[in-house]
């Protein structure tokens, strides 16, 4: 099949000679049939860490949105390539991204304010993330029914098939730009789909050159359609597309109650918010478990579903856990995600930095105290580590989304257990403890959709199911299991 063309032709950006980009971006479209929708108004991009604009997208109207949902629809009813077909394009844009990796790391620093380690993680894992959605469109099968269990029924033979469940509808975050857009897309097209991409309004550019990618590595352009703009206008016209057979939406628990209530008896997946905490017992491996939490903590300046907000510490070790925490925190160079050496950059919004400091004085107003960091610059927010916060205080009770950690300390596992458990999320936890016993016990106590044993709340695998319980939601991203999500099961029998 050959590559298909790259409408928008999004160029690397150049940068000046302080490292930051110096020139705009040209303006971009949706996608639908791999051709450019101009929409009626657009809105603008901004560069994170210096907030200069770097782009301007346009954004279509109802009446586009409803065409691209016909085209959508078409497409579906004509049926995508056949498996094989599917897993080749699949391989082919993993290859692109590899050769493109310096596109793929200029844009996603300049929309995300991502650092380029960051970056760089994000690529590698969208790649895995491919491998294994091509791997999964040739092995997606149903199973034997074992009809030999009801008397008389011996000789009916039954199995099931998985059957691609129409127009898949994506609908991203802010801060994972590639690879979460591609946990949904590509297990999605793997399975014989039609997809429509909603990226969010903050960071449209790397999901546009992902699109890009698919067309060029020779995706038929009827099965994935790009839609730019905001939740509030967009998203709420993709909530009222009938032909919509399913929503994968990762966001907030606010936003994900509206896409479920618009659902109906339409199937989602929702990947919703989070308060992560991990728990380090007095017999811990502090050498490994230190740094795996200050990481999980500050990675992406905080702004993780599963990074870890509490931090539960045994009493017998708080010290030493603290004054290592503190250390691993000096060693991360925060500012400009441009340079190499950065490990933090800004976040996504000034207003985002200046909601966490509210939160940090409302909290040192409660005599919680600060360990390290706590200042602000415009956008950048240090890696901050807070001591004797207590339930009550927003630094603990709601999700951060920021480079805050709270040490909270305990005397006996069942308590952090307890704690851990006591809000209304369950995304993801984490335990570091040599004792196997205690680790599987508390993992089966701690409701999460997943319990990390020596890991912090964030060790998350591509392969693996990815996905929450209570106000985190539902449904398990993950290709393989994605794709269970994004089909149909069909019984078939014969009588003979």
């Amino acid at each position: 099949m050959a590559p298909g063309p790259s409408p928008n032709q999004i160029g690397a950006i150049s940068l000046d000679a302080a490292g930051v980009p110096a020139l705009r971006l040209p303006a971009l479209t949706s996608l639908v049939a791999g051709r450019p929708v101009a929409g009626d108004s657009d809105f603008v991009v901004l560069e994170k860490f210096t907030g200069r604009p770097i782009a301007r997208v346009a954004e279509p109207s109802r009446a586009q949105i409803a065409s691209a949902m016909a085209t959508a629809h078409d497409a579906f009813e004509r049926g995508a390539p056949p498996p094989f077909e599917r897993a080749v394009i699949l391989r082919r844009v993993a290859e692109f991204i590899d050769r493109g990796r310096d596109r793929f790391e200029e844009l996603f620093v300049a929309e995300t304010g991502f650092t380029r380690p960051d970056a760089r993680m994000e690529i590698d894992r969208s790649i895995v993330t491919l491998q294994l959605s091509a791997e999964e469109a040739t092995r997606t099968v149903g199973e034997m029914v074992p009809f030999g269990a009801s008397p008389g029924q011996q000789d009916r033979i039954g199995f099931t098939l998985r059957l691609p469940i129409g127009i898949v509808c994506a609908i991203t975050p802010f801060n994972s730009p590639l690879n979460t857009v591609l946990h949904k897309i590509a297990p999605a097209l793997a399975a014989g789909n039609a997809v429509v991409v909603k990226p969010s309004d903050l960071t449209p550019l790397t999901a546009a050159l992902l699109c890009e990618t698919f067309l060029e590595a020779g995706l038929p352009p009827d099965l994935l359609t790009l839609l730019q703009g905001s939740g509030e206008t967009v998203g709420r016209h993709l909530l009222e597309a009938p032909a919509i057979a399913f929503y994968s939406f990762t966001g907030s628990t606010r936003v994900g109650r509206m896409v479920q209530q618009a659902a109906g008896l339409r199937r989602t997946q929702l990947e919703l918010g989070s308060i992560a905490s991990t728990i380090i017992c007095a017999d811990a491996d502090l050498d490994r478990a230190a740094p795996k939490i200050a990481g999980a903590a500050f990675r992406k300046a905080g702004q993780v579903c599963t990074s870890v907000q509490r931090v539960y510490v045994q009493r017998s070790v708080l010290g030493e856990v603290t004054d290592r925490l503190v250390e691993e925190i000096r060693r991360l160079p925060v500012g400009n995600p441009w340079k190499p050496d950065t490990r933090i950059g800004p976040m996504i919004t000034e207003a985002a930095a200046q909601r966490t400091s509210s939160w940090i004085a409302e909290a040192l107003e409660g005599q919680a105290r600060i360990l390290i960091g706590g200042g602000r610059s415009g956008s950048v927010m240090e890696p901050t580590l807070l001591m004797d916060t207590r339930a009550g205080m927003r630094v603990v009770d709601e999700e951060i989304f920021a480079p805050v950690l709270s040490i909270l300390p305990f005397d006996r596992l069942e308590d952090a257990v307890h704690g851990a458990n006591d809000t209304p999320y369950g995304l993801s936890a984490g335990i570091f403890t040599r004792d196997i016993t205690a680790a599987i016990g508390a993992s089966k106590s701690l409701r999460f959709g997943a319990v990390h044993i020596n890991e912090a709340s964030s060790a998350r695998g591509d392969a693996m199911p990815f996905g929450g319980v209570k106000d985190s939601g539902f449904g398990r991203e993950g290709p393989r299991y994605m794709i269970r999500e994004v089909t149909e099961e069909r019984l078939i029998t014969i009588n003979p």
